[in-house]
């Protein structure tokens, strides 16, 4: 065995943890295997979709390999929802230090803040966590793992590092990366992007961040919360054009109080870079502007890594734009080969990532008719969340679509300052919302905007992936006090609208009756 050709790699800054986490998901001295015959499974790409596939496919016995050019963990671990959150953590417990006094403490004299520690603790856990993703588990777990560039060469056969693999079923996971601007001047200024911004060790003093999505709000407000004077740019006139446009308003306005500005209808014409600033030229209505910034950070959308895998060669469809085509089985073009992950669907999301992954197994490991039935995307319920403060999330559809596709809706609201938890964490703004079918209890969609939303999504998630209606709801027992009452609450209010006029007379004859 010969050490692979690819094995340097860097991430700054390379202090203890940096290099612990390069040992578990790109080991320097990995020596690839060699390949053992036929495999039954050959997964190209070790983030979310491709390290789940793997490890289920090795676990019922099947002889799968793995092949990973870069970092196992992919985006979610390296320069994802992993790295985010340790930042965001810390930047709420600086936002809750300052609301000390609410709370009857006060810190005496003037408070420093350290951001070096703040990603310093950053890198300390996610090395922790990247032993789950790491090379040495995953061949411990039974599969054979490659690292380096892998291309297919043919319809089941691709190599990696000169070595030929042959494989009864393939499962593209190759993923996103995030995509540049068009802009005069960005490239020569630089900019960051989230595959970057975690590499920082200083604070900037100023900060552009370009989309008002959802990487672009839960970093802008980090910042800003961490003393960063942070502006963001939004072609659109308002933050997170996807979520309802009240609640995303909730977010918006908690985001200006950290100290956010946002430049709505923007179009941004020009950076130059003089010494350690850029000069970012733009129009708002219609009058040029300028600002003069330290860092820009791009958060406008992810583009698909199919470039340099050999698709044609593997009669595997596919485009730039959108990445491998593949069916609701997620098979492609060619029937030997699935695809999973953010290279295929549009929801790119960790957990959807995830349960892809077992979409893939079910259908490439045990087809109809001989083994559990084909499983399909279009029976997924997955929810989403933006972890700003408060945080927004979301599952089902949306009233506008549901609308759109002829479906008539009911939608009951609740908000957080009716429940008394609420008011009494001091994070009463949000509320959380539900759609149902007219005339039933049938739940098409909810939204809940406020602290934990994350966490609480997931009751209407499980509802709606069995079946289970807002009577199912009701008719819980919730402890109290806690957030999660908003819910019963919801459905509680529901309920009330089923009280018709002509029951109410017969209740109040029943009572006349009893008296």
């Amino acid at each position: 065995m010969t050490p692979d050709i690819n094995s340097n790699v860097t991430l700054l800054p390379m202090d203890e943890y940096n290099r612990q986490l390069i040992d578990n998901v790109h080991p320097p001295a990995w020596s690839n295997p060699e390949p053992r015959g036929r495999y039954n499974l050959v997964v190209i790409g070790a983030g979310t979709a491709g390290l789940v596939t793997a490890a289920i496919a090795a676990s019922l016995g099947a002889k799968v390999a793995l092949i990973e050019k870069h970092l196992m963990g992919g985006d979610c671990l390296n320069v994802g929802c992993v790295p985010s959150k340790g930042v965001i953590s810390s930047a709420r417990v600086w936002a809750t230090v300052k609301r000390a006094g609410e709370f009857g403490l006060t810190v005496p004299g003037i408070l420093r803040g350290d951001f070096g520690v703040v990603m310093e603790r950053m890198r300390r856990l996610r090395a922790g966590i990247s032993r789950v993703d790491s090379a040495h588990r995953f061949k411990e777990l039974g599969a054979d793992v490659f690292i380096g560039e892998a291309h297919f060469t043919g319809t089941d056969t691709l190599e990696v590092n000169g070595k030929t693999l042959r494989f009864v079923k393939a499962a593209i996971c190759t993923g996103a990366r995030a995509t540049s601007l068009p802009i005069s001047g960005m490239e020569e200024a630089g900019f960051l992007t989230n595959e970057t911004v975690f590499s920082l060790t200083e604070l900037p003093r100023h900060l552009a961040v370009i989309g008002a999505g959802p990487i672009g709000c839960e970093l802008a407000q980090a910042f800003a919360r961490f003393g960063s004077d942070v502006t963001v740019f939004e072609q659109s006139r308002r933050i997170l054009p996807i979520e309802d446009e009240d609640a995303a308003a909730i977010v918006e306005r908690a985001m200006m109080n950290d100290g956010v500005r946002f430049v709505y209808g923007s179009g941004l014409t020009a950076v130059d870079k003089s010494g350690d600033e850029k000069r970012i030229r733009f129009t708002t209505n219609d009058s040029p502007a300028e600002i003069i910034v330290d860092e820009i950070l791009v958060g406008v959308g992810r583009v698909p890594n199919v470039e340099g895998l050999g698709l044609d060669l593997a009669g595997v469809d596919y485009d730039t734009k959108n990445g491998v085509k593949v069916n609701d089985r997620l098979q492609t073009s060619n029937s030997r080969i699935f695809a999973a992950g953010d290279i295929c669907f549009p929801l790119k999301f960790t957990h959807a990532a995830d349960a892809m992954a077992q979409i893939v197994i079910q259908n490439a490991l045990f087809p109809h008719p001989f083994g559990l039935g084909y499983a399909k995307t279009d029976s997924l319920t997955i929810p989403w969340c933006t972890y700003t403060s408060p945080e927004i999330a979301h599952v089902g559809v949306h009233e506008s679509l549901a609308t759109a596709a002829g479906t008539m809706v009911d939608t009951f609201s609740v908000e957080f300052n009716e429940i008394d938890r609420a008011i009494l964490d001091g994070e009463p703004a949000g509320f959380a919302r539900v759609h149902v079918e007219r005339g039933s209890d049938k739940i098409l969609g909810a939204t809940i905007v406020g602290a934990h939303a994350g966490e609480l999504i997931s009751q209407f998630a499980l509802a709606i992936k069995n079946g289970l209606g807002l009577s199912a709801i009701g008719g819980t027992i919730y402890p109290y006090p806690t957030r999660a009452e908003v819910i019963k609450k919801v459905a509680n209010a529901w309920r009330k609208t089923t009280l018709t006029r002509g029951k109410k007379r017969l209740l109040n004859r029943l009572f006349a009756w009893t008296r």
